[in-house]
């Protein structure tokens, strides 16, 4: 049987997409006489057009869980596959737009970012050291740099055996945390860090993460998350950055960068499409090409030009393929289109099959095939395919490069601490041996405050000296039995929540609960504070809070991963009511006193109509999963220490069936489901506008204890800095589409600066305060474009009756949509018009993009 260039394959991939079927190549279109598992076009069942955008987009949505089932995965067939190295970068750096950046030292962060940092000498000089060191590697030793040792037989939760003169790999969770040891700082999860809407924080806070993994000796870091939160009950939503991509995509973006220069390697997760988890080993996730581009893609290219180290591909299929070994996610959109250098590692037993080196992997953690197996799709599985020709040496070769190169990148090789985690011993004394957390808690508070939204307040915040208060609701509390009172955080909250449960979780060392923080303050306000922890006892409660100047009723929502079922949640939330009967405790006190002020600790959106409009509920706290310090954090914004600046990163509805996806449940243990993404480009705040659904509250949104004036828009057009791309600029212009190469989406002439908007931002209260201010961009409608699309925003801190002026850059990348016929980025034909203001909902300005 001839072999099949890797090349040969891709061009397959490019037909099939521009025909319109399957985004992923079956087995079939590389050998038509092997045998494949057959199943279900992934987009007869969405129900695309040419244009990439879903025609059959239904006007309502339905919380009933529905079963669909697929017939089995595609997979590739037993063939001899010859490989060719994709081809490196080879555009000059020039400074000050696009700089030779090394990990270490990022570009300064800033809130209006026009440096696109070039990483491709960085990665050169690591691939020729990997080069060097793998070039008398036997088969074996090339293959153990790939393969885990296999679960629970190192010290963290994934290890490489050392080889020759590489000592291996520490992999180690979690996105907000070193995992399963001590010593180490628990900072806010994902979606309150996406609340801040503030780069610097978001940098701030990578960079600490990733100090504390060096410190750890982890080499790299299983974190940011950044799935999309397509489902509101989704249940690892938390860790994430929200339901928009662009914002999801600058989060991580500044936490990769941040991450980094702490000196550990960051990995992008869960690519892609891992968007709930009831069966998500056995659910495929069906989506067109246009969607999966402009959506779920962005973060993970953003990623990519951050210079991330990994991505982790997820547990799912896409388009019937799983992940792990789909030819059209891994080889043709990361490493040709988006041109990434480093590896690509599987979740833990996401490896489906032998041949996924050919697709794309190339690292299989934690290296067996299930936890415990003694077995593995790589190990000798691979070395025997490379030996029989069906895997090239030269495949074995670009994967042990990507991951030793990797190492060589982040400069593990000059005195990298030794591991001092022990992930499987909890009690070991090596996981004391090293206290990591500095003065993180800092970090951990000024993101609290800044990550909690303001949605309501008719003039009860902030406090100022009450005489007496009472704290109502057990997410006041300390923990009952201690903040670790479960394992991974999986178990029904007895007090403050936190942050969420599962693998994305680490120890806390210490937890301030709100009643500790408040009664700090009274201590200085010699307030009289009392409490009611009992949130079953609605009498009680209610009793509690009659005569009291404020009473501040704490509830919570709860989620995550699903090998861990919480009180009937397997990992995503049933529904989205407050947990602990809170609607029920609100409304009990609200009856009794008419200053009720509503605090929040949720994973995620809840619906809050049952009180929202009650007289006697004066203020609503949207304070997310704060970490360490999430009692001092609601403090300071209770009592003005910080002024509320925090947006919402999702939309709150009115009701669960306003959103436009469901989650999807049922099916056998053998049943693969559906999960048919036919909203298309029409998620969270997009499907709201599309359909003229009014939210309670929109996406953007959060109130000060001050107020904003926007005034004199201006936009005026950059000129290229690079005279070398001048001619795929002006291809743009023209209407054309990006060139299908590698590197295409993370082009250089594509993210620099075009167009500079300016404007500003008078603070017209009386207290200083911070705004985020939010750019939308609106597309004619031929574009089929949601009405408005975030592709924008900024953040400035401004004294009272004082006026700062305001920048956002925006790249052509920004103004560009999918075009699934030339499989490139392209400038749609017509007006683009944009808008300036303080949420999807609350437009100051409006201009149109010069042509």
């Amino acid at each position: 049987m001839a072999p099949r260039s890797l090349s040969f394959l891709l061009l397959l991939v490019s037909y099939a997409v521009a025909s319109n079927s399957s985004a992923t190549v079956s087995a079939s279109a590389f050998n038509s006489s092997a045998p494949v598992t057959s199943s279900t076009s992934s987009t007869s069942s969405a129900s695309t057009s040419t244009s990439g955008i879903s025609t059959s987009v239904s006007t309502t949505s339905s919380m009933t869980s529905y079963l669909a089932t697929e017939t089995g995965p595609l997979t590739l067939p037993m063939s001899h596959y010859s490989f060719t190295p994709y081809p490196t970068p080879t555009l000059a750096p020039e400074p000050p737009i696009f700089p030779a950046t090394d990990p270490l030292y990022p570009p300064p962060v800033s809130a209006d970012p026009v440096v696109v940092p070039d990483f491709a000498p960085a990665w050169a000089a690591a691939y020729a050291k990997a080069t060097s060191m793998i070039s008398n590697f036997t088969i074996e030793q090339k293959v153990n740099i790939t393969t885990g040792v296999g679960w629970a037989n190192g010290l963290c939760v994934g290890n490489t055996p050392p080889v020759g003169n590489f000592p291996g790999l520490c992999l180690q969770d979690s996105p907000l945390g070193v995992r399963d040891t001590d010593f180490v700082t628990s900072f806010p999860a994902g979606i309150t860090t996406a609340s801040t809407w503030n780069r610097a924080l978001m940098r701030a806070r990578g960079l600490a993460i990733g100090q504390e993994n060096r410190m750890k000796g982890v080499n790299v870091a299983l974190g940011p998350m950044m799935n999309m939160g397509r489902i509101a009950q989704g249940g690892r939503n938390w860790e994430g950055f929200g339901a928009d991509p662009f914002l999801s995509g600058e989060a991580a973006y500044e936490t990769i960068l941040g991450l980094q220069a702490g000196g550990v390697q960051a990995t992008a997760k869960h690519y892609i499409n891992n968007e709930q988890e009831w069966k998500r080993t056995q659910e495929s996730s069906n989506v067109d090409d246009r969607t999966e581009h402009e959506i779920y893609a962005q973060p993970f290219m953003r990623a990519v030009m951050a210079g991330v180290s990994s991505v982790m591909c997820s547990y799912n299929l896409i388009n019937d393929t799983y992940a792990c070994n789909n030819n059209k996610t891994l080889n043709d959109m990361m490493k040709r289109e988006f041109g990434f250098q480093g590896f690509i590692q599987s979740d833990w037993s996401a490896t489906m099959n032998i041949l996924s080196p050919v697709a794309g992997l190339d690292m299989t953690m934690p290296g067996d095939i299930t936890f415990d197996s003694g077995t593995s799709y790589f190990g000798q599985n691979l070395t025997d395919m490379v030996m029989n020709g069906t895997i090239s040496m030269q495949r074995l070769d670009d994967m042990a490069t990507r991951i030793i190169g990797a190492w060589y990148y982040l400069h593990q090789d000059e005195g990298y601490p030794n591991a001092t985690v022990s992930s499987f011993d909890l009690y070991s004394p090596i996981n004391q041996e090293v206290n990591a957390q500095s003065d993180h808690y800092l970090i951990v508070r000024e993101i609290g405050a800044a990550g909690t939204v303001l949605l309501k307040n008719e003039g009860a915040l902030p406090l100022d000296k009450p005489k007496n208060i009472v704290l109502v609701g057990s997410d006041a509390a300390p923990p009952a039995s201690g903040p670790n009172e479960y394992a991974d955080q999986g178990g029904d909250p007895s007090g403050i929540l936190a942050m969420g449960w599962g693998s994305g979780t680490d120890n806390f060392t210490y937890l301030v609960s709100p009643y500790e923080a408040i009664q700090a303050r009274a201590r200085v306000d010699q307030t009289s504070v009392f409490w009611n922890f009992d949130d079953w006892n609605l009498a009680s409660a209610g009793n509690s809070v009659i005569g009291m100047e404020a009473a501040i009723v704490f509830v919570n929502s709860d989620s995550g991963e699903g090998y861990i079922t919480v009180d009937g949640n397997a990992g995503d939330r049933q529904n989205l009511s407050a947990w602990h009967q809170g609607d029920q405790l609100i409304l009990a006190v609200a009856a009794q006193n008419n200053n009720t002020i509503v605090v929040t600790n949720s994973v995620g959106p809840l619906i809050i109509e049952p009180w929202v409009d009650h007289p006697n509920v004066t203020a609503i706290v949207w304070a997310n999963l704060g970490g360490n310090e999430a009692g001092n954090a609601i403090a300071d914004i209770l009592y003005g220490a910080w002024n509320p600046s925090g947006k919402l990163p999702y939309t709150i509805a009115k009701s669960p069936t306003d959103y436009s996806a469901q989650l999807v449940t049922g099916g056998t243990s053998a049943d693969i489901l559906s999960i048919n993404y036919t909203e298309g480009l029409f998620i969270d705040y997009r499907w709201f506008d599309a359909q003229n659904i009014t939210p309670r509250y929109e996406f953007g949104f959060g109130l000060s204890y001050t107020t904003f004036e926007y005034s004199n828009l201006a936009i005026m057009s950059i000129n290229p800095a690079d005279s070398a791309q001048m001619d795929l600029v002006q291809n743009w212009e023209d209407g054309g589409a990006t060139p299908i190469a590698e590197g295409s989406t993370t082009a250089l002439w594509l993210h620099m600066p075009a167009y500079k908007v300016t404007f500003n931002v008078k603070n017209t209260g009386t207290l200083y305060g911070g705004e985020i201010p939010q750019l939308y961009i609106h597309h004619p409608p031929s574009a089929g474009e949601p009405p408005s699309v975030l592709k924008g925003f900024t953040n400035v801190e401004v004294s009272p009756g004082q006026t700062t002026s305001v920048s956002i850059t925006l790249s052509r990348y920004d103004l560009s949509i999918w075009d699934v016929i030339r499989q490139g980025w392209a400038k749609p034909e017509g007006t683009i018009t944009f808008s300036v203001g303080a949420s999807s909902r609350d437009f100051r300005l409006s201009g149109t993009i010069p042509s």
